[in-house]
């Protein structure tokens, strides 16, 4: 039975559900990072085999992103979300009998095949729920579930690696994420594809908005080349972020001498704290300039990169722990602003019937281009002694900026290609 997308209480009881699981999505995928030096010290892997780790699951989370959304776009989003939900969940309990290289390779890749339909479908039923006055901030909300999981991934995972064994992290996120899954299908509904815009007749009805064959997606994102633009600026952003996920707390313990446990805390609280704190504002932010004129939420994200380019590039170049947490906490703030629009911004373009699979491209575009980024910093800060290859890290973080600055640049031209557009795909609610 299908819910009436315009109830002003369940629509947000779903942006918390979906919260929900998005924490358990990014736990699963962030614990593994927090433990790169047990498994450093225990399987001798190397920097760029690490590297290799973090990017398998990306690859095949860019990879499965276009499939991922053209289902999404035709069966029931809420059973691939928490169908997904069980997948991933188990293949992070395998994760914990891991003790090969490949075996490490084969269950991130099996991780990010499930996970990479949670994005696209649970983005598509948000829109359904929330129309243009609330999306980015529904998806704000939503959005400080990846910073929380984040958190959570990095630090339980790292306790439990330094107190009683690397494996009990993927043991707990795996087993409550299950449980949590089998939970929600009883709670979580399915809404009709057109949304809050649409009327009562046309929400209810299941042939209301058919989806769109792939090449119709192409053809729509083509007609509109600002999308193609805040596709490519999602490539610069995700990079730098994908970096930082992987890298971080190995940065805290071998650069700054931090214990694997507050490594694993520090690393990702205050980023991810900060983002999670600002990403509603940011939000809010975006549907007010969005209702003003065209672009506006494109004019937020600008903002949040070109001065968060600063704080990356003071993350490279602090020697102090002070100062490094200082610029870590500008750069989560700024992020907060960016992340709060990744799809908000992306569905100002794109008809109803085919977000998902706008979606999935756009994380395949994404995620494809950003998978390179632990691999190239694994690479270059390979070989040498552990403070040349800290100074190589260090001078990896710094060169995200210019990857920002690149980011806003095609950002800008997303917007100079908007602001005298006259058609949008959906009239204000």
């Amino acid at each position: 039975m299908k819910s009436e997308p315009s109830s002003n209480s369940y629509r947000w009881w779903v942006v918390g559900m979906l919260w929900l699981v998005c924490v358990f999505n990014y736990a699963d995928r962030q614990a593994v990072f927090a433990v790169f030096p047990k498994l450093e010290e225990e399987f001798g892997f190397s920097k760029i085999q690490l590297g290799l780790i973090g990017s398998s699951f990306m690859w095949v989370y860019a990879a499965g992103a276009p499939f991922a959304g053209w289902v999404a776009d035709r069966v029931s989003r809420k059973k691939l979300i928490l169908g997904g939900c069980v997948f991933w969940s188990i293949v992070t309990l395998l994760t914990a009998h891991c003790s090969k290289l490949w075996h490490f390779v084969v269950v991130r890749s099996l991780e990010g095949f499930g996970e990479t339909f949670y994005f696209p479908a649970s983005m598509s039923l948000l829109s359904s729920y929330h129309g243009k006055r609330t999306r980015s901030r529904a998806m704000g909300f939503h959005q400080s579930g990846v910073y929380i999981g984040t958190i959570l991934g990095s630090w339980v995972g790292a306790i439990l690696a330094a107190t009683v064994g690397w494996r009990y992290g993927f043991y707990l996120f795996g087993g409550l994420g299950t449980i949590l899954a089998l939970v929600l299908f009883k709670i979580l509904r399915e809404p009709g594809r057109l949304g809050p815009e649409a009327t009562s007749a046309a929400v209810d009805s299941p042939t209301a908005a058919p989806p769109l064959e792939f090449r119709k997606v192409f053809a729509m994102l083509w007609a509109r080349p600002a999308s193609l633009f805040v596709m490519l600026a999602f490539v610069c952003a995700n990079f730098v972020a994908t970096i930082f996920l992987t890298w971080t707390p190995t940065f805290l313990v071998q650069k700054f001498h931090f214990k694997l446990a507050a490594a694993g805390l520090s690393g990702t609280l205050f980023i991810h704290l900060a983002s999670a704190l600002i990403v509603p504002f940011g939000g809010w932010l975006a549907d007010h300039l969005a209702m003003k004129r065209n672009g506006g939420r494109l004019l937020v994200q600008i903002g949040g990169l070109m001065v968060g380019s600063a704080f990356v590039w003071g993350v490279g170049r602090a020697n102090e722990v002070s100062w490094l947490m200082v610029a870590m906490v500008g750069f989560g703030l700024c992020k907060g602003f960016y992340d709060a629009n990744i799809f908000a911004g992306l569905y100002d373009f794109v008809q109803p019937e085919a977000r998902a699979t706008a979606a999935g491209l756009m994380n395949t575009v994404g995620w494809g281009g950003g998978a390179m980024g632990p691999l190239a910093v694994g690479w270059y800060t390979g070989g040498g002694s552990e403070v040349v290859q800290m100074e190589r890290m260090s001078q990896a973080f710094g060169a995200c900026a210019i990857i920002y600055v690149i980011g806003v640049l095609l950002l800008w031209q997303a917007f100079r290609m908007e602001r005298n557009s006259v058609k949008l795909v959906e009239s204000p609610v």
